[in-house]
């Protein structure tokens, strides 16, 4: 049964099957008035683990509108529920649905940091940055036990291996130990997502993220470590939270953040669907105004997926977006778009000994 139903601590309001699924039911009423019969609200779905063992964790892009190309994801799934994840349809390929399934069956890899060991300890491996966060968020709730992402930066600090972080989540700051002794030989930089300073938007969009004072706690606290710490503010929905742009980047710069980037909403695939349940549970009064706007950035459809204008949308309410954008950076003192990424350096990179190695020395 499909009938969207607000669970707390939850994103997505149905679980509908996945695209690649043989077969799809819908709800109807068949005369005999089983559908109010069964509308009793459903029990919350609980966490699922399951264990993910992988062969190799990097993976490369060569989309030219993502600007690295390597990444890990030590997790699919998240159960932060954003319900405007770009990653939700990639649940599909596990027979999962986009939906409540993409926060509550979460797939993680328990020897992650042992293949990144064995990855770059390859003859053929040349270094390069290595993002966490490019798909799922590293710092989910579970990685507070789990601890995958801290074992793969005890790795790359080992190995002088640069890498580059995208989060929302706080427990980042447990692993500040390892961050500040990465950022002390420049191989690593922190992008932290705003969406909105307002805690009544973010329990219904990102149910389980940080909170938004968190997040810029966390900011401080990496640019007091020392660590490079931008931040991004992703997505920009239209009418929902786009009128923060300003204070978010204000707030952001007091934070101690360097540069900021931004992301309009993308709708890929089932998603849309999705979203649009959520417009109707929680802005019911201008969820055909939200669309609308949305439409106009992405040539009249949903989701516009050509490269180079799927992330910032085209049209008069792009342009106008971007120029507030370009001025609230400037006033703040931030470094805008891709400017304010940091480079890092990959000249460090060295395998270490492993046990019952040689030592080579040199006498002169």
């Amino acid at each position: 049964m499909h009938r969207p139903t607000h669970h707390k601590s939850r994103g997505a309001l149905t679980n509908p099957a996945s695209r690649f699924a043989a077969g799809h039911t819908v709800d109807f009423d068949d005369g005999w008035q089983t559908l109010a019969e069964d509308s009793q609200t459903p029990p919350r779905p609980p966490t699922r683990l399951h264990a993910d063992p992988a062969r190799r964790v990097i993976s490369r892009n060569n989309s030219p509108d993502v600007p690295f190309n390597a990444s890990i994801n030590p997790y699919k799934g998240c159960s932060h529920g954003c319900i405007y994840c770009f990653a939700r349809p990639t649940h599909e390929y596990l027979d999962h649905s986009p939906g409540l399934d993409f926060e509550t069956e979460i797939y993680y890899k328990p020897d992650a940091a042992e293949r990144l060991a064995a990855e770059l300890s390859a003859p053929g491996y040349r270094c390069e940055t290595i993002t966490l966060g490019a798909n799922t968020d590293p710092y989910q709730p579970d990685e507070a036990n789990l601890a995958i992402t801290r074992s793969l930066l005890a790795v790359a600090d080992r190995f002088n291996q640069p890498i580059s972080i995208i989060t929302k989540g706080a427990l980042i700051t447990r692993d500040l130990d390892l961050l500040t002794s990465l950022a002390q030989r420049r191989l690593v930089s922190v992008f932290v997502s705003l969406t909105s300073l307002d805690a009544t938007i973010k329990r219904s969009l990102e149910p389980r993220a940080a909170g938004p004072a968190q997040r810029l706690r966390c900011v401080s606290a990496l640019r007091h470590a020392g660590v490079p710490t931008g931040v991004l503010i992703a997505p920009v929905i239209p009418m929902i939270t786009d009128h923060e742009l300003e204070t978010l980047i204000d707030r952001a710069a007091q934070a101690g953040a360097h540069s900021a980037g931004y992301v309009m909403l993308r709708l890929p695939h089932g998603v849309k669907d999705l979203f649009r349940e959520w417009l109707a549970q929680h802005y019911p009064e201008r969820a055909d105004h939200v669309m609308s706007l949305v439409n106009q950035l992405h040539g009249g459809r949903d989701y516009d997926a050509t490269w180079g204008q799927r992330m910032t949308g085209t049209g008069v309410y792009a342009d106008l977006f971007a120029q507030r954008f370009r001025l609230a950076c400037r006033r703040a003192g931030l470094i805008p778009g891709r400017r304010g990424r940091i480079s890092l350096d990959t000249t460090a990179f060295a395998v270490p000994p492993a046990a019952g190695d040689q030592h080579r020395f040199d006498f002169g």
